[in-house]
């Protein structure tokens, strides 16, 4: 069941998908639609759970469930992720493509970059270990209030100088 997402349990789980550029006011529209409409109806094991979504810095797609009464399953999952590819489709933003490292500029300017080829953008010079980035640890929603960590206080910082 669709919940606002202010009134999810702090403890709430989350998903955070990060798409490849920020998204239209269009795409804004489409989403809030299709994720409330599929937010409505998510069951585990026939079970509804309460649900939400929120759109963060028009790029972040935060999918959170209160697993309190009834866990997600495998399937409820899938078929969240199933509903993401189905969005992602329309609007032609990669969506649920996990291999990547969001990250903000000097300008505040959100960038996406594949994770293969993130040294590449340290030795550059385009992220340094004060740079924002996005928290993989990120696991409830408040574990929200810290989703941009700097990159020095993340894996990446195996790239920077000691």
């Amino acid at each position: 069941m669709y919940v606002e997402f202010n009134n999810m349990s702090e403890d709430s789980r989350v998903w955070i998908y990060q798409a490849a550029r920020q998204f239209t006011e269009q795409e804004k529209a489409l989403i809030a639609s299709k994720l409330s409409a599929f937010c409505d109806g998510w069951n585990t094991h026939g079970t509804r759970m309460p649900t939400s979504f929120q759109i963060l810095d028009n790029q972040i797609l935060v999918l959170v469930v209160d697993e309190s009464g009834l866990g997600a399953s495998g399937c409820s999952i899938d078929s969240s992720v199933r509903t993401l590819r189905e969005l992602e489709s329309e609007i032609e933003n990669n969506i649920t493509d996990q291999g990547k490292v969001t990250f903000k500029s000097s300008t505040g300017e959100i960038s996406v970059a594949s994770a293969l080829g993130i040294k590449s953008k340290v030795t550059s010079g385009e992220i340094n270990s004060q740079t924002p980035i996005i928290n993989p640890q990120v696991k409830s929603k408040k574990d929200l209030e810290s989703i941009w960590i700097l990159a020095g206080n993340s894996w990446l910082n195996r790239y920077f100088p000691n």
